[in-house]
């Protein structure tokens, strides 16, 4: 795997609308402003927003191309050091045949997005590039009040730093809305819970480790079977980390799509499982009965250890996770450490 040069003040990053143009839509774009003037302000950067991030969704639904070619456009720029994405959507999976991998493997850098962008997260992998599943503009850098310290935290240090990420749950959380369209509602923040569970072991009592590879739930559904799905022997001694979105798909779902996993052989080639918290812990006990029934009843695996509720993905707020990176995850003290360097 190739880590890309970490960020540092003064550095140029792009913002890219893959799915949803959201970002384009005039009842969102304050949203946008919000964000880009963050990555600016608080993290020092340079912010461009590629030709067509801002085009609206109908536009950007009927062009899967021009998605595409921002991309492109953003790693073939040498000054471009990183790559933001404004927002998930549901359909990142129709860039693919638009995507020319060969420029992404010989100009590595900083990818960054969660949801939908688990198909740009895996192209990446497919050329041995590490990207970052994380904030993303509209939602996150853009959070109502000022960017959760949590979440600004873990970016900085997925981001700019070698040091060691060490993750540990979140005190606080929030499911709270914020009409995103009441620009009057801009500087609300959100209202927290405290956090009731922290990181919850479902099985396993050890220290696990291995590198990260997974994503989000119902697009990692999408991608079986197409040419960027990881053949069986790369799921060899990885830890899987899976979250499921705002759409909130029902425990049966998630039952139906571990039985692919496992029909696949994936579950018995990896090294453990870390899942993200449940978005406003809807289904938060049906879920966990969901991974047990599988993986323990059905697939035998009773060592497997699982870790769950941890704060990535569709919750906030949220840490930053590196694809492809070696994680050891510690279940005595539910803490992941992850070695934030090249490798």
């Amino acid at each position: 795997m190739i880590v890309p040069e970490k960020l540092k003040k003064g550095d140029t990053v792009a913002i890219v609308s893959l799915s949803s143009g959201m970002g384009g839509e005039k009842k969102y774009f304050h949203r946008y402003e919000i964000g880009k003037k963050r990555l600016e302000e608080v993290f020092g950067l340079k912010v461009i927003t590629m030709p067509n991030a801002l085009k609206g969704c109908d536009y950007l639904y009927r062009h899967p191309e021009a998605r595409a070619q921002d991309l492109m456009a953003a790693f073939k720029d040498k000054n471009i050091k990183a790559i933001f994405t404004m927002i998930g959507g549901d359909d990142s999976i129709r860039i693919i045949p638009f995507i020319n991998q060969q420029i992404i493997k010989e100009n590595p850098k900083l990818f960054i997005g969660y949801s939908d962008t688990t198909v740009t997260h895996l192209l990446l992998y497919k050329n041995k590039i590490t990207s970052y599943y994380g904030p993303a503009i509209l939602s996150e850098i853009a959070e109502n009040g000022c960017m959760h310290e949590y979440t600004k935290k873990h970016l900085e240090n997925a981001l700019f730093t070698n040091e060691n990420i060490i993750i540990e749950s979140s005190k606080e959380w929030t499911n709270d809305r914020i009409d995103w369209t009441d620009i009057s509602k801009d500087n609300e923040f959100r209202k927290m819970q405290s956090e009731e569970h922290g990181f919850e072991v479902l099985q396993g009592s050890k220290v696990f480790e291995g590198r990260l590879i997974g994503g989000c739930l119902d697009v990692l559904n999408m991608l079986i079977g197409t040419q960027i799905w990881p053949n069986i022997n790369e799921w060899e001694n990885k830890i899987l980390f899976l979250e499921t979105s705002e759409m909130k798909p029902s425990p049966n779902q998630v039952i139906y799509f571990l039985r692919h996993l496992h029909s696949l052989g994936i579950l018995n080639k990896i090294n453990g499982i870390i899942i993200g918290k449940p978005k406003g812990e809807i289904y938060y006990d049906e879920y966990k009965e969901a991974f047990l029934k599988v993986v323990k009843e059905e697939a035998g695996l009773n060592n497997l250890p699982i870790l769950y509720n941890v704060n990535f993905g569709h919750s906030a707020p949220i840490c930053t996770l590196p694809y492809g990176m070696n994680a050891v995850v510690d279940l005595y003290k539910k803490i992941i450490s992850i070695e934030n360097n090249n490798f």
